[in-house]
């Protein structure tokens, strides 16, 4: 049921890390424009301040802003903490920072890049599910959505690092949905596909990226995943979602 405001996701909280640039940064002004309040935390001031005052021009409401780097971890506990002490709860969760980390044979990793890597592709998760759990039962529908990508299932040459480390992000999050099954907390893992991204231009340098969807596609459906009157699925893929609606 839509709130009488019209807007879906009015009175929620939603954080989004990796909300200065690319698909968190377009989740973000989503869920704004959507209604709920955004926690926006990325690692660069002068962006996050940008994406505020995009937020507050759409909607006339300003984000609380959290400038922080996810893989200093001890960082994402007291996050938890100053929620917990503002609002309570915690009603929304988009995490999409990430990185691709080096494109070469897996036997040519370099163990810094790879711990580092790790570091916020996996273990940054596990210490946001650590720590935001018990925010997102003080919710009548806690909606965690993890930004994932289609080589953590069908791994290709040269993107061992990252595909390995969005396998674990897969698993790590299907298991905490498994344990979940009873509650009101419902983790999705969204698959976006190709998109016109920073990272995505990493991966492909050479590729046309006007060819690409926009990250602002995306944002309608992070929307309807958050809704606390809908039960998302467990994975869900921008591409058959966007197919979809072109068919209905």
């Amino acid at each position: 049921m839509t709130e009488p405001s019209g807007k879906p996701l009015a009175g929620r909280i939603a954080l989004v890390t990796g909300a200065t640039r690319g698909i968190g940064r377009a989740s973000a002004l989503g869920l704004a424009e959507a209604g709920a309040h955004v926690i926006a935390a990325g690692r660069t001031q002068g962006a996050l301040e940008e994406l505020d005052d995009e937020i507050k021009a759409r909607t006339g409401e300003n984000a609380t802003l959290v400038p922080m780097d996810l893989t200093k971890l001890d960082d994402i506990d007291t996050l938890a903490g100053v929620i917990a002490q503002r609002w309570g709860r915690l009603d929304i969760l988009l995490h999409a920072a990430a990185q691709l980390g080096d494109m070469t044979p897996v036997s040519h990793l370099e163990p810094k890049v790879w711990e580092k890597v790790l570091q916020l592709n996996m273990t940054a998760p596990f210490r946001l599910i650590r720590a935001l759990e018990p925010l997102l039962r003080q919710s009548k529908a806690g909606r965690p959505i993890f930004v994932t990508s289609g080589v953590a299932r069908t791994p290709r040459a040269f993107w061992g690092l990252y595909a390995a480390s969005k396998a674990g992000l897969d698993a790590l999050v299907a298991t905490w949905a498994d344990e979940l099954e009873i509650t009101s907390i419902k983790p999705v893992l969204l698959s976006p596909g190709a998109m016109r991204t920073k990272m995505r231009a990493q991966a492909f340098p050479g590729e046309d990226p006007m060819t690409l969807p926009d990250p602002s596609e995306i944002a309608p459906l992070v929307v309807e995943l958050a809704r606390p009157d809908l039960s998302p699925a467990a994975y869900v893929e921008f591409k058959a979602w966007k197919a979809a609606r072109q068919s209905a």
